[in-house]
């Protein structure tokens, strides 16, 4: 009768498609992200507001572009100007996303009372037919005092899923766990 009173609160287990890597590979970087966060690693979403941002001026500039309320022939330089600014910020939008955001799933803060004082940048890569997982965990700020060197694994998926797609979200964890806090720990600088 004690066992009815109390429910015990069960997660839905995880699953993936296993015959598409997008989906291995999205379950797995959202599950990075949640791993990440939970050791105290607040998430930095300055990037992706500035994406937001830029993306929120291509759409406008097409708008007024779209519905200025001269005909063709007359607001012909005015659409120039629109399609000249809509290119240049598409070319800047694109910039930050191979130049800063690269394979990035995660960008950090460092944790509260820490003395480091960058956060981290977390990527991750799952080529396409292929079952290895790389992730990557390096500092935001490379040219801090506090950096440490950049730490990855590379494991093939088959160890994380059952055959059903489902993650064995423990040893998953546990890989994690280890990559952030083997970058956490401290390195001997050799002389």
């Amino acid at each position: 009768m004690a066992s009815t009173n109390q429910t015990p609160t069960k997660k839905n287990p995880k699953k993936a498609n296993l015959l598409d890597h997008h989906s291995i590979k999205n379950l797995l970087d959202e599950s990075v992200t949640e791993i990440v966060t939970s050791k105290g690693y607040p998430e930095d979403v300055r990037l992706s507001n500035v994406r937001l941002l830029i993306g929120t001026i291509i759409i406008a500039i097409a708008l007024v572009a779209q519905f200025y309320k001269k005909e063709f022939p007359a607001n012909r330089d005015f659409l120039i100007g629109c399609i000249v600014l809509y290119i240049l910020f598409n070319v800047i939008l694109q910039l930050i996303i191979h130049t800063k955001e690269k394979n990035a799933i995660l960008f950090t803060y460092p944790p509260e009372g820490s003395f480091n004082s960058t956060g981290l940048i977390v990527s991750s890569k799952l080529p396409r037919f292929s079952d290895k997982y790389t992730l990557t965990v390096e500092t935001a700020d490379p040219k801090s005092i506090s950096a440490k060197p950049k730490v990855e694994f590379t494991k093939s998926v088959t160890q994380w899923f059952t055959k059903d797609g489902v993650l064995v979200e423990g040893l998953f964890w546990k890989d994690v766990e280890a990559l952030v806090n083997d970058y956490a720990k401290e390195h001997k600088k050799s002389k």
